[in-house]
């Protein structure tokens, strides 16, 4: 069993390493193989959880194939890595003889004994798992679980600045796309449409709508929506009174965890069968009048986090002056034509 001072070399090794490494993924593998060869394993695997969701998937791995880790085709993989997700400490000296975990059938499976398993958290929130399996039983001192926990934080840090970078590009290039198509058309449904695209794709969400009000009718009317089916689109008319109204009338964000049960929601039912779990609703203004609103749909149940909500506010706003210069433009042109209707009346006075 390693020493103290072998994981205090393996450190320094590691953040000296760190700033040699040209991407993310390089990172993960460095920690990786840190862990596997300070504490003398057969493999370890880091699991990442998806954004806003409970799954888990297999993002590094080394020492075994990926079959080992795969969450839908590995027994073991199954019973531990949620549990870690928990935020659980998991260790077995032979997992296979005291939990009755089943390795798949492969190479050197039947070698396997003990596994050793950590949370790996950012901000106080638990992301994912960091594994470690082992050849043969294998009793764990008290130090290998925090040598474990500490390489599972640098992980964690290693995905956040990974995170907070990919979010500032998605972010940067949204903008800009609706920078471009703000200043080169006034085709407002085609720029609102490559909006609710662009937003799902970057935020990871099943789809998105827009709907402006009908003030006469009291209706919500799509004009842009992406990644819904047809029948769920054409669902019937929505209320602006019933369906999640304070986004109208209190005009700011609103969240429905549960789409199917929560009664601010007109259409729960239609919601169930669409796969809808989450629904974040944004009103759309121009000025201090609001206008319509832009939801974004989650197949999973998600807490949005409040720089996700605030893109999301600003790019509605954006939408809207969208809106505003089309809607200004039309009347431009009316008012051009009445301009010449005149002028000509006048001339055929001479």
């Amino acid at each position: 069993m390693p020493p103290k001072q072998d994981y205090f070399k393996t450190m320094c090794q590691l953040v000296k390493a760190f700033g040699m490494a040209r991407n993310r993924k390089e990172l993960l593998d460095l920690i990786i193989e840190s862990a596997i060869t300070t504490l003398k394993a057969k493999a370890a695997c880091f699991y990442l959880a998806g954004p806003g969701r409970g799954d888990l998937a297999p993002v590094a791995y080394q020492g075994l194939p990926r079959t080992f880790f795969d969450l839908d085709e590995s027994p073991w993989a199954r019973r531990v890595a949620p549990r870690v997700l928990k935020g659980e400490v998991f260790s077995s000296r032979d997992a296979a003889a005291e939990l009755g975990l089943r390795w798949p059938e492969g190479e050197n499976s039947s070698s396997i004994g003990a596994v050793l398993a950590v949370p790996v958290m950012v901000k106080g929130k638990n992301i994912g798992a960091l594994c470690l399996l082992f050849s043969g039983p294998r009793d764990f001192s008290a130090e290998e679980p925090e040598f474990l926990t500490f390489l599972a934080q640098q992980a964690g840090g290693v995905i956040e600045h990974g995170r907070v970078i990919d979010q500032l590009r998605s972010e940067t290039k949204l903008f800009l796309d609706l920078a471009v198509n703000l200043s080169s058309s006034l085709e407002v449904k085609e720029i609102l449409r490559a909006m609710s695209a662009d937003l799902a794709v970057a935020l990871g969400v099943k789809g998105a709508s827009i709907r402006l009000l009908d003030e006469d009718k009291q209706t919500l009317e799509l004009v842009a929506a992406y990644g819904l089916s047809e029948k769920y689109l054409q669902k019937g008319p929505v209320s602006a009174r019933k369906s999640i109204a304070q986004a109208l009338n209190g005009q700011k964000p609103v969240v429905i965890e549960n789409a199917a049960t929560d009664r601010r929601v007109q259409y729960r039912k239609m919601n169930k069968e669409e796969g809808i779990v989450t629904i974040l609703s944004v009103p759309i203004k121009t000025k201090e009048r609001v206008i319509g609103v832009l939801r974004l749909y989650s197949a999973v149940k998600r807490a949005f986090a409040p720089d996700e909500i605030m893109l999301v506010t600003a790019l509605a706003l954006l939408g809207g002056l969208a809106i505003q210069n089309a809607s200004l433009y039309l009347m431009c042109q009316a008012a051009m034509k009445d301009l010449k209707d005149e002028l000509w009346s006048h001339r055929s006075w001479f």
